[in-house]
């Protein structure tokens, strides 16, 4: 049942929903499926992201028990969940992760408020209080000034823990037509647009096959910009090797002449496309590749794929970054923040074990930032915390 609606503004109604459905969410039926099922179901649903396949997550964390999860009303699936169970040291207790989760199908139906809440209590029965675990929820960013997942999670009783250093993510709207989309990115975006344009670049769409010429491009990027790269780029040929096409990544590439200069990897499923990884030869830069590589891919995603944003991820502290993703974001689109991980317990024991834990997993985190911070072999975040 749908609630009524309590203005013009969607965010400040999802807000309401938030808040008077968080008391009432129901539990819903908890279906537990292999990996394979998982991916295929969860390709189909609007807030799906990578982390959230099985066939991403297998790899990129070994150590943990993978539970995928679907949840039914009345008989029918609206949405599920990755879930990542995490043994502590000595077996002291657990903690269950939900990253990017839970997932809703429809992002759009008017009872999405009510569902995230019925998902988030079901979660809330079976691990914190039948299975004596902390949950951790990591609601994604969304492309709007208030993150209604949060206010549910708060309303729920959820406390605020470890957040990002630059939390921002870049999110642009990809349901403009061509003029309107150059009118939203910013001036000085679109004038190094407009000279990139004029340039002798092509744009092509890339086969699977082809991982390997993106490979090539990474690694000389990397070993120009000398970034410190914490990304899970290592484990990207295990999305490329699904057996469920809905979301395998495309790969996009600019040349140069006959050379390419410039790839991209976009992971395209769901209502939200990302920026996975992305690469240039020195050059591509005065040539402006990369404004032609993302004019390019906005286009295409737009043309062929049902996501209305295009996620381009964060800065990693770089003013650069910055600068480019957000004149790319313009007018039309959102700067939003990923909430900082929302934490449950019921039981003492587990409360205070994953604190714990996430006190020395965060201490670990800034004592590493630090040591990159004064090695000369790597580039230094220079970019404002405030921005």
């Amino acid at each position: 049942m749908a609630l009524t609606d309590v203005g013009t503004d969607p965010a400040q109604t999802l807000i309401h929903e938030a808040n008077e459905l968080a008391a009432k969410a129901e539990r819903l039926v908890l279906e537990r499926v292999d990996g394979l099922a998982w991916d295929q179901a969860a390709s189909a649903f609007d807030q799906i992201a990578q982390e959230q396949l099985y066939s991403f997550a297998h790899s990129r964390w070994p150590g943990v028990q993978l539970e995928p999860l679907l949840f039914r009303a009345n008989g029918e699936v609206v949405g599920g969940t990755l879930m990542m169970v995490q043994p502590l040291p000595l077996n002291l207790s657990q903690i269950a992760v939900c990253k990017w989760g839970p997932v809703l199908k429809d992002v759009k139906s008017p009872d999405r408020a009510r569902i995230y809440a019925s998902m988030v209590r079901t979660l809330v029965d079976e691990y914190a209080d039948r299975r004596g675990m902390m949950l951790s929820i990591l609601p994604k960013a969304v492309p709007a000034p208030r993150n209604f997942m949060v206010e549910v999670l708060e309303k729920q009783h959820f406390g605020s823990g470890s957040s990002l250093l630059f939390p921002n993510r870049y999110i642009v709207n990809l349901r403009l037509d061509d003029e309107a989309q150059k009118r939203s990115f910013a001036q000085k975006w679109r004038y190094h647009l407009n000279k990139s344009l004029k340039s002798d670049l092509s744009f092509e769409h890339g086969e699977p096959s082809r991982l390997r010429e993106f490979d090539a491009l990474y690694q000389a990027m990397s070993d120009r910009k000398r970034f410190a790269d914490h990304s899970a780029y290592d484990t990207i040929t295990s999305l490329f090797e699904t057996k469920v096409s809905a979301v395998t990544p495309e790969l996009f590439f600019v040349h140069e002449g006959g050379e390419v200069i410039a790839g991209a990897i976009i992971f395209k499923a769901g209502d939200t496309a990302v920026y996975l990884y992305g690469a240039t030869l020195d050059r591509a830069l005065p040539l402006r590749a990369g404004y032609f590589l993302h004019w390019h891919i906005i286009r295409w995603l737009r043309d062929h794929t049902h996501a209305s944003w295009y996620d381009l991820g964060g800065t990693d502290g770089f003013q650069g970054l910055h600068q480019f993703k957000k004149g790319m974001v313009g007018t039309a689109g959102h700067i939003e923040p990923v909430p900082p991980v929302m934490n449950y317990a019921s039981h003492f024991k587990a409360q205070v074990v994953g604190n714990l834990a996430y006190w020395a997993r965060d201490s670990l985190q800034k004592v590493r930032h630090q040591i990159e911070k004064y090695r000369s072999d790597l580039a230094t975040p220079d970019q404002s915390r405030d921005e």
